[in-house]
């Protein structure tokens, strides 16, 4: 694999070309035992996911490993997926496995080689094939070849860009607070119509169910096993169409995601399951892994499929699952040890209670929910297109002034 391609054919006056290894010291993650994360007690520790922020999802609670101990300012990378740079925001931390930490010698900047670093990364995650998630290896970082401009001009580059990167970075803030906005809007108003209704003015009474709260005094409360019926039919083939469950997409077919996933040999002995099916995640419904399947198709052996009765439309049955309060419920009805490890079995959704407005009443909500979410959506998309082009020319700015392509003055 090499990494050169991203360098230009010409240097500045007094620039050369060096070699990472030369420069930096590496120190991989430590592979701290899952079973000790904790949600507030012990150290922040830093994984793929917490990169660029300030803060992470989990602490350990164990004893601190001293060679996994970063402070603010440290540059890492992400080992796996996009293999991301980020500058740790936060205080004394410790570093989870598959992230590594860059610490510079006296010959480069720490702001320059967080500048540098993107651009040879991205031409070696776009050289490495895989199937599943791409894998970063600390021998392909430290034989990357990068521009090495003087202390001086590093220092100045490194001024001008964060002024320059950081003001894009703050309209990607805004962007970024936007879409959250337009997320939680969305999910305030699927679900105030699936278990609210559409009339504000409705009489409401106490369901009796803590999930739930008040709804219309006419609705009707039943436990779900009595509107579905678990669906166990086997595919003799496995040619049908493959679907996947995801808490962020529901029931979708795979051909339709940008996905590498392990594909069995055969998918002989998979579930099928009929368009407007409700499908669970077992394993996963804790984090609201399920939905409606939107056409005929396969799933996971491991999964369960559920056919719903006359009494509930799969496209209202398909809001309401997914609702985030929804997965709370059904949590209480999974069964396991550890709260990542729940899994939802057919004798425990069905003692999950359901609203059941009139048919009519369900459709009306589904018509409802695809209008006003139609015109988010829009917003969405326009949003997602500016924060995409906003990233492009964050990305180029920097990369021309790291090579020398772009002149930064001598002030910062």
């Amino acid at each position: 694999m090499t990494d050169v391609t991203w360098l230009p054919n010409t240097l500045p006056d007094g620039w050369r070309v060096a070699r990472m290894i030369d420069h930096v010291r590496l120190v991989n993650g430590y592979p701290f035992d899952s079973a000790l994360f904790t949600a507030e007690q012990g150290t922040p520790l830093v994984r793929i996911r917490d990169l660029g922020s300030a803060t992470t999802e989990v602490c350990y609670a164990g004893a601190p490993v001293p060679q996994a101990e970063i402070d603010r300012g440290a540059v890492l990378v992400g080992m796996d997926g996009d293999f991301n740079v980020a500058r740790w925001a936060g205080g004394k931390a410790l570093l989870n496995q598959r992230v590594c930490c860059l610490t510079p010698c006296a010959t480069l900047d720490t702001a320059f080689l967080a500048f540098v670093l993107p651009a040879p990364l991205k031409v070696i995650n776009d050289l490495t094939g895989s199937t599943t998630v791409k894998h970063l290896s600390s021998f392909d970082i430290l034989k990357i070849r990068f521009p090495l401009p003087p202390l001086n001009v590093q220092a100045r580059i490194s001024g001008h860009l964060d002024a320059v990167a950081g003001r894009i970075d703050n309209l990607l803030a805004v962007k970024g607070r936007l879409l959250d906005l337009l997320a939680e809007k969305r999910k305030a108003i699927i679900a105030t119509a699936v278990t609210r209704g559409l009339d504000p003015k409705v009489k409401l009474r106490d369901s009796g169910v803590p999930w739930l709260g008040e709804i219309p005094e006419h609705w009707e409360i039943e436990r779900a096993r009595w509107l579905f019926r678990e669906r166990d039919v086997r595919s003799t083939t496995g040619d049908e169409e493959m679907l996947t469950v995801s808490h962020l997409t529901g029931v979708t077919p795979r051909s339709e995601k940008d996905v590498n996933m392990f594909e069995a040999e055969t998918n002989e002995g998979y579930k099928l399951c009929e368009p407007g099916d409700l499908v669970i995640n077992t394993l996963w419904a804790w984090m609201g892994a399920m939905g409606v399947a939107p056409v005929k198709g396969i799933v996971s052996p491991a999964y369960n499929v559920y056919e719903p009765g006359p009494r509930l439309a799969p496209a209202y049955i398909d809001a309401l699952v997914r609702l985030p309060v929804f997965a709370q419920e059904v949590t209480r009805y999974s069964k396991g040890v550890w709260s990542s490890r729940l899994r939802l079995y057919p004798e425990g959704f069905f003692e999950v209670y359901l609203p059941v407005p009139p048919q009519e009443e369900q459709r009306a909500i589904v018509a409802h929910i695809a209008r006003e979410t139609a015109k988010l959506d829009a917003v969405r998309a326009a949003t997602e297109r500016t924060i995409a082009l906003l990233k492009e020319r964050r990305s180029a700015l920097i990369a021309a002034a790291v090579t020398g392509q772009l002149d930064v003055g001598a002030a910062a």
